[in-house]
């Protein structure tokens, strides 16, 4: 490497990225074996999303079998999710990151098995939920350790991560479901969960998880000088940190709980919108517009292909302008946008169209949305609150696939996509006012304690 690449390097990574020199490549390590697990969950979640038609074809199921499906899937996100981030606080985010994979790469194997309508239910509910629980924990142990100054730009380049792996889970299935068929073709994700597995136990635990832990016992142990020498590195509510991380967050007046409310019910409405305008956009193109399946999936697969930018253009613009402000831009372009797209005849439009309605659904919503979740918790009970939010995420799209399945068999097309899309799109954009803009740059523990 010549001096003036290596220069160059070091200017991308300590200016741009804002990356310390003197843990730099573990910052770079860290950030890239996140990309990849969200990648790898992303393919997950993005494949059962392809192979939906094909699936509902081979096993002979109604719509509102198909419906209910996603439905089951969607239940097991919400308690899995919760779950995990319950023990993020009391296990260690480290190892529940290790877990959850795991146990993602367990029941994405088993896939091959389903022959039935339920078995595919039971191991696709149990992959799906353990491989998207990775977002709740790369929020938390991510967000702990990247540098304050850059910390939404850094995040966004791991939800990038998200649009990788709707693109792996295209290119698979459009390369080789004709060849291998739909069981061996989910098989195939589980080679890479491995290698990601293996790479994780380099990750360290996050210093402020391991601060926690230690104030507790300081404060457990009546040690008041240790207490004090730990309280100067991080602050941190001596007052709640012996309560229980579900206590704190449903229980306690204050900026925790009123936060909770708040981000809640806007991943709520999110996700719910999002059932439409990401999950059933295939079977919706295919069933009811007429699109090939193939030329359907290359339409997601466009949209996909610049979504990692529209990531990072999220991130940089909240660490410019205020990731709220962000949020509230996205969802206003997502409301003209539904309300538009099923008036659009020509197939043409429909791609171009389609391709914003996936950047402001995914890239500048989720570039700037995760960050702010990290930021809006104390350390004491962020996995709890982010396990809590990502559960709220799969209640939302729980939500959305309820309305879809109890709609769909009663209602055109036209009315149940501007109810699910649009409806809930329109009152995401009325919640994210209720959110406060939280200035970016600061340090976890400046922004609440």
């Amino acid at each position: 490497m010549t001096a003036s690449t290596t220069t160059t390097s070091d200017r991308f990574a300590g200016r741009f990225l804002g990356l310390p020199k003197e843990n730099r490549s573990y910052m770079v390590y860290l950030i890239l074996v996140a990309l990849f697990g969200w990648a790898l969950a992303a393919y997950d979640f993005n494949l059962l999303v392809f192979a939906l038609p094909t699936v509902s074809t081979d096993l002979g199921l109604s719509t509102t079998q198909t419906g209910l499906l996603v439905f089951i899937v969607y239940a097991a996100l919400f308690v899995i999710t919760l779950f995990v981030g319950y023990a993020m606080d009391v296990k260690g985010r480290k190892w529940m990151w290790v877990f959850a994979l795991c146990g993602a790469a367990i029941f994405t194997g088993l896939t091959y098995f389903a022959t039935t309508y339920w078995s595919f239910v039971v191991v696709r509910a149990l992959a799906s939920g353990l491989a998207n629980s990775e977002l709740a924990i790369s929020i938390t142990l991510v967000n702990e350790q990247v540098p304050a100054a850059r910390r939404g730009l850094l995040y966004s380049i791991v939800q990038g991560g998200w649009p990788i792996g709707v693109l792996m889970a295209a290119g698979v299935w459009l390369g080789l479901s004709p060849v291998l068929g739909w069981h061996l073709v989910f098989v195939v994700g589980v080679v890479p969960l491995l290698f990601v597995i293996v790479a994780r136990f380099k990750v360290r635990e996050p210093d402020r998880y391991l601060h926690v832990k230690e104030v507790k016992k300081a404060k457990s142990e009546g040690d008041e000088a240790r207490m004090t020498e730990l309280l100067e590195r991080y602050d941190v509510d001596i007052s709640e940190i012996e309560q229980t991380t579900v206590k704190q967050i449903f229980l306690t007046p204050g900026w925790v709980r009123t936060q909770l409310i708040r981000t809640s019910l806007v991943w709520l409405a999110y996700a719910a919108a999002f059932t439409a305008t990401n999950t059933y956009i295939i079977y919706w193109m295919v069933t009811y517009r007429g699109f090939s399946d193939s030329d359907s999936t290359l339409i997601v697969l466009v949209a996909a292909a610049a979504g990692w930018f529209f990531y990072v253009l999220g991130g940089l613009l909240g660490e410019r302008f205020g990731r709220q402000r962000i949020l509230i831009a996205s969802a206003v372009l997502l409301v003209a946008l539904t309300a538009l797209w099923p008036w659009l005849a020509s197939a043409f439009a429909l791609w171009i169209v389609y391709f914003f309605i996936y950047q402001f659904s995914n890239g500048t919503w989720s570039g700037v949305g995760y960050a702010y979740w990290a930021e809006s918790f104390p350390t004491r009970v962020r996995g709890t609150a982010i396990g809590w939010l990502g559960a709220m995420f799969s209640g939302g799209l729980l939500l959305g696939s309820g309305v879809w399945t109890l709609l769909i068999g009663h209602f055109s097309p036209l009315i149940v996509w501007y109810a699910v899309a649009l409806g809930f799109s329109v009152i995401q954009l009325l919640l994210t006012f209720t959110l406060p803009n939280i200035r970016s740059g600061q340090e976890l523990e400046k922004i609440s304690t």
